[in-house]
């Protein structure tokens, strides 16, 4: 039980890499246009949609992303804590 609560761990991790990397490229011209930028257009929009329906953003910031992470870490601490539970 404890390899599959690592591998789902890992999984929202990695997640967040890409929700992180996805968020910096804001910041380059036309990086969304890219191949890279597509395909992590395609992972992470839906995610991020989600917290866009609920959290208007203020002035020219979007603080949604901010929030999507946060309650990915707090996914990712509750499933360490419930597999870990496993191992009592």
């Amino acid at each position: 039980m404890f390899i599959v609560g690592t591998i789902i761990s890992r999984l929202i991790f990695f997640y967040s890499i890409a929700l992180i990397i996805y968020i910096f490229m804001s910041w380059v011209p036309a990086a969304y246009e890219s191949k890279f930028g597509q395909i992590l257009g395609k992972i992470c929009d839906p995610y991020l949609e989600l917290f866009r329906r609920f959290i208007p953003p203020l002035g020219m910031i979007d603080i949604s992303p901010i929030v999507a992470l946060f309650v990915l870490n707090l996914a990712n601490q509750g499933v360490v804590s419930l597999f870990n539970g496993f191992l009592l």
